[in-house]
């Protein structure tokens, strides 16, 4: 429990900058949503745009003079704000000890590997929760404020839902990495490119309805925000293909994290 809090503590910093942060980005955006609103020839424009233009800046078909839809907008930039957060804390979590010289101290405790990083792991978990929470009451609070239509408090909870399961792959992902790399220093880098390149690969899908196969290598893809806005929810096909990624990358973190020579 010592490393479990060790860790909540080291990370108590970050995570209030982390979740100020947010809370300006949901604030920031929902501000904007009177120049959809008020001004009909606005959201025209928007509506308007080519099909493709719509993919990159990532609201699709949806009608963003809707609050629902405006919400899908804004969720993008959301996830992927988050999907950051969790992929560097995964990944630094694990790769501080021989990045701050102090493994050689963690390891004489009487602490098994499995232990510090069930420890760690769990700390981390409770990071991303922490923020997740704080994106779902920062947008329930200024949906109700600038909303003038009909309730979507069910639709924001299914988004911040499906952000904990993004959330928690990344985190997940970035472990992983550090664990597995032997120079644990850089697998900072190499989850974040990993990121990227998954937001890259959702982006592609987007323009080109061809390559939807490629939409397993990206979690940004695994749910589908229209189902969200019309009220269908989450599928369960994704929901557990993403357990199982969570599963196997946690399992590979611990197997490999066990192995690994530390550097002090």
């Amino acid at each position: 429990m010592n490393v479990f809090f060790r860790e909540l503590k080291a990370n108590a910093r970050g995570l209030i900058i982390w979740c100020a942060c947010m809370f300006l980005l949901v604030a920031s955006g929902m501000a904007k949503y009177t120049a959809f609103t008020g001004s009909g020839d606005a959201s025209q424009i928007f509506n308007d745009l080519p099909r493709s233009i719509k993919a990159l800046l990532g609201f699709g078909s949806f009608d963003i003079s809707q609050m629902a839809g405006y919400f899908a907008l804004m969720f993008v930039y959301i996830e992927i704000v988050a999907a950051i957060h969790a992929v560097i804390l995964g990944a630094g979590i694990i790769a501080k000890e021989e990045r701050d010289k102090t493994s050689e101290f963690l390891m004489i405790k009487p602490v098994s590997r499995k232990t510090v990083i069930t420890a760690k792991l769990s700390a981390a978990f409770i990071n991303i929760l922490v923020l997740n929470l704080v994106t779902l009451a920062a947008s329930a609070v200024m949906v109700d404020a600038f909303n003038k239509g009909p309730a979507i408090t069910e639709e924001i909870l299914v988004f911040i839902l499906s952000m904990l399961l993004v959330q928690t792959v990344f985190l997940a992902l970035g472990a992983a990495l550090a664990s597995v790399m032997r120079n644990a220093k850089t697998s900072g880098s190499f989850a974040m490119s990993a990121l990227l390149t998954a937001f890259f690969i959702s982006k592609i899908t987007e323009l080109n309805s061809s390559l939807d196969f490629l939409n397993i290598l990206s979690p940004f893809k695994y749910f589908s925000y229209t189902d969200i806005v019309d009220g269908k929810g989450l599928n369960i096909s994704p929901v557990l293909l993403t357990i199982a990624l969570i599963a196997a990358l946690t399992a590979c973190t611990y197997v490999f994290y066990q192995k690994r020579d530390l550097s002090a």
